[in-house]
């Protein structure tokens, strides 16, 4: 259901029209937020890493950067609260990639309908587990999803997928987590797209919490988006 009164908060260059989400699923729903520009140019939908949540600061940042370009974006909660309870317990559910991108299919296939955005280009950008359903997801609606960006994923857990996957696919790494570079740099290689690149941030860990790292994950994000994101309006 959507809030009654969106929020209008003030944005640089644009103002930007917040909604506060809930996205039904079975037993419970999806809590998240949609924040669109006054003038957009395609949906990107995130989907988070482990244990985290649309509150996600590191993923709001990167959101905010894509809003003042003008994407709108919906960040969301992939578990249902009382998913998120058992999970916190058992750390089971953060890791079970096929519920994850299943729930991202949901929440796409929804919100296209929601809004009637059948036209509008849909891309996602995924973060650690994140990134491996968002890969999963985009197989699952390959005329839907036009542009992936992953930031310090594991596309390895998606790895059955890589070899059909054809949406333009940016995995950005920081220089320091090594383990997870060299696993992306093994799925770059398998992955089908024709246009993929692997960036990495120098001096960077796994959450880019260095000063400037995510910022230049933000612009790498962006600018792959404006490339591949393309909205053709009907007449």
């Amino acid at each position: 259901m959507l809030s009654a009164q969106p929020r209008i908060r003030d944005a640089k260059p644009m103002q930007l029209t917040e909604q506060i989400l809930e996205i039904p699923v079975n037993e419970g729903s999806l809590g998240g937020i949609l924040a669109t520009p006054r003038e957009t140019r395609g949906i990107i939908l995130f989907a988070h890493g482990s244990g985290s949540g649309r509150f996600s600061e590191r993923n709001k940042f990167v959101a905010d950067q894509l809003n003042q370009d003008g994407f709108s974006t919906l960040l969301f909660d992939l578990l249902t609260p009382k998913e998120e309870t058992g999970d916190f317990q058992t750390g089971d559910l953060r890791f079970n990639i096929d519920l994850l991108a299943a729930r991202l299919v949901l929440a796409t296939d929804w919100v296209r309908e929601h809004f009637r955005l059948f036209d509008m280009p849909f891309g996602y950008f995924g973060a650690s587990t994140g990134a491996a359903a968002a890969l999963l997801a985009a197989l699952r609606r390959p005329y839907v999803i036009k542009a992936i960006v992953s930031r310090g994923g594991r596309p390895d857990l998606a790895e059955p997928a890589l070899e059909f996957i054809q949406a333009p696919t940016l995995f950005i790494v920081g220089e320091n987590d090594r383990k997870v570079a060299d696993l992306n740099r093994k799925a770059l290689q398998k992955l089908a797209a024709a246009q993929k690149e692997l960036e990495i941030v120098p001096g960077a860990a796994h959450l880019f919490e260095e000063p400037g790292a995510l910022e230049k994950v933000a612009h790498m994000a962006s600018g792959w988006f404006q490339n591949y994101l393309i909205w053709v309006k009907r007449a």
